[in-house]
């Protein structure tokens, strides 16, 4: 019961929205399971109203006591003849009786009534499946749009320890799981046990020793359906671990097939694959062992105890259109006796997935908007670093920064890998925190400044383009959302870009496909100028902008650069040193710490790690 009942409290806030129609399927559901007596009581009726002389000969009940005023038998058995006598009264103009001629209107009683009834309970059945399933459709929606509106609030550190297959299940695989649940079973799980709940009072009535016998019989039915359904979220919780692995080997596979292709690792890779793929096939067989072992037991156990209600009805001597209509409830109780098992193993699968929702919900951003955040309309003064640290987990990565960036002013940033040239970019977009001291922006702790408004003062070009698959315009005014086409021409001529765009087939429209795959390096890199052109921002920062890049492109790329660069604040990190021959000042860092400072000329004069990198790079002699 606590599985159903952690579905359904992660799942209500997405039903609110939607209480209307959701209502409206429950009351549906109730109606639907409501009307299945009247199937007992009309089969009772047909049988009683085929001769109830011949019937009273053929098949008398035993001689019983007569029921005593005041008990419940005694209620019982009044209840009955009160209820066979009005619906007797109710149907009589309107159904045959033997012995008796036939009318019109019996004639069309007796065909109508069964299909009208058949029709009534299929119709409703549907009104409330598809309520349910039109109020699902639209949860999973929402849901999947919060768990990437989650993703999004999270910081990179987040994402630095998460596995991508893991990610795409949580928004795909997980919430479908939960739409499954929520979709059948909100359906299902109103409808069947209000159909047990309608027959059940009608079986105590027309026998309420056989009900009786039921009742008791019924909880050994549940026994192996709990059981089997703890091994199923077991089972469950393995095929998702491994299920998580083989989708992000199959991302990573097909995100390097260049590298896979280059190395002939395809063997390999698809070894792998079969490797994982063999772990699901054991978890998925246990899972569908453990969830088909549930029809039939159940089953059997019904049969064991239809046996056993075959030898008390002779015990009991209960009477023909008693019997008849008494096993006709019993098997309108059957299906959904059988279905409720099946959303137990339902909800047992999706509990595995809730739980890793909610687990996604909980997480924090570490880099946190501040309550009362200062909002910035410029940049008018100065970004300063003082005395500030970064470590990654227990490993420092920058110590003891100190510095002062002024508005307009170039600061290159040099150093072999793994220096913290690029973290310091993240910390200067917030990406991160520092681990101690303080990054001020115009006086301005970074974490005391609205996010939204810091990181339109910055545009950035790094190493890693990221294009989308969106058109070649899109692309560039992701720079600025809402740019006119003229606006985002001059910045695809500023950085160099309009010429091959004019010769691609639809020019400004062409969609460039996933991460840009129909372009160059060097084109790809010049609308990512482009994109930051477009954006106007005072500060810009620069990471390795031209280090993936032949000659020719580098050179192109460099030009749109240096035109950007103009009356901007600039960070230029590069491992390639004649990118910063222009830069007003350099930082040379090692191992995390400043250790060098001066222009271009000076630092090619003064022996040190600056010197010994631009003699690697020919530089210098």
């Amino acid at each position: 019961m606590r599985y159903f009942k952690s579905v359904f409290e992660f799942g209500w806030p997405y039903v609110r929205p939607y209480l209307g129609r959701f209502i409206a399927g429950v009351l549906l559901g109730v109606v639907f399971g409501l009307s299945n007596q009247a199937f007992m009581w009309v089969a009772k009726t047909m049988i009683e109203r085929l001769d109830p002389a011949t019937v009273v000969q053929l098949a008398a009940p035993a001689p019983a006591r007569p029921a005593q005023p005041g008990t419940v038998t005694g209620w019982l058995e009044r209840t009955k003849t009160e209820l066979t006598a009005r619906a007797d009264k109710l149907v009589d103009p309107w159904f045959p009786k033997m012995g008796r001629p036939m009318d019109t209107r019996q004639v069309v009683g007796a065909v109508l009534l069964l299909p009208l009834l058949a029709a009534f309970r299929g119709y409703v059945g549907f009104l409330s499946s598809y309520c349910m399933g039109w109020v699902g459709e639209r949860m999973v929606t929402d849901m999947r749009t919060d768990v990437l509106i989650k993703l999004n609030s999270l910081s990179l550190d987040f994402f630095n320890r998460s596995k991508m297959g893991d990610l795409l299940s949580r928004v795909q695989t997980d919430t479908a799981a939960l739409h499954r649940a929520l979709s059948l079973g909100m359906s299902d799980i109103i409808k069947e046990p209000v159909t047990i709940l309608a027959i059940l009072p009608g079986l105590f009535i027309v026998d309420w020793r056989l009900s009786l016998f039921v009742c008791l019989f019924f909880p050994l039915t549940m026994l192996p359906v709990l059981i089997l359904g703890r091994k199923v979220r077991f089972v469950m919780k393995a095929n998702v671990k491994a299920a998580v692995t083989q989708t992000s080997l199959l991302i990573e596979a097909v995100a390097a097939i260049r590298v896979v292709k280059a190395f002939r690792l395809e063997a390999a890779q698809v070894e792998r694959f079969k490797e994982l793929s063999r772990d699901l096939v054991r978890t998925g067989t246990k899972n569908v062992q453990a969830r088909e072992l549930v029809n039939p037991t159940v089953e059997t156990i019904s049969m064991l105890g239809a046996g056993g209600l075959i030898v008390f009805v002779f015990y009991v001597g209960t009477g023909l259109a008693d019997l008849v209509a008494f096993l006709l409830g019993i098997a309108l109780c059957y299906a959904p006796i059988k279905k409720l098992a099946g959303l137990h193993i339902l909800f047992q699968q999706t509990s595995a997935g809730v739980e890793r929702l909610l687990s996604l919900f909980a997480e924090q951003p570490t880099v946190r908007e501040a309550e009362k955040p200062v909002r910035l309309a410029g940049f008018r003064d100065r970004l300063a670093l003082r005395g500030m640290h970064f470590n990654y987990g227990d490993r420092p990565v920058l110590q003891d920064l100190t510095f002062d960036l002024p508005r307009g002013h170039k600061l290159g940033v040099a150093g072999e890998s793994g220096s913290g040239k690029s973290t310091l970019v993240n910390l200067l977009f917030r990406f991160y925190d520092p681990t101690a001291g303080v990054i001020q922006i115009d006086g301005h702790d970074l974490r005391a400044v609205a996010q939204r408004d810091l990181q339109q003062l910055m545009a950035l070009v790094s190493q890693e383009i990221v294009l989308f698959d969106l058109t070649v315009a899109e692309n560039i005014a992701c720079g600025r959302p809402g740019a006119s086409r003229a606006e985002i021409e001059a910045a695809a001529r500023a950085a160099n870009a309009h010429d091959f765009i004019q010769q691609l087939p639809q020019g400004y429209d062409t969609c460039i496909g996933e991460r840009g795959v129909t372009l160059s390096g060097g084109q790809r890199q010049r609308l990512a100028v482009a994109r930051a052109f477009i954006r106007d921002a005072p500060i810009l920062l620069l990471d390795e902008a031209t280090a993936s890049l032949d000659s020719a492109s580098e050179a192109e790329v460099q030009a749109a650069i240096e035109r950007l660069e103009r009356d901007r604040t600039v960070v230029c990190v590069a491992h390639r040193l004649s990118t910063l021959a222009n830069m007003d000042s350099i930082l040379v860092l090692a191992e995390g710490r400043v250790v060098q400072r001066g222009t271009f000329q000076e630092l090619l004069k003064v022996p040190g790690p600056f010197a010994e990198m631009a003699r690697r790079q020919g530089l210098l002699a």
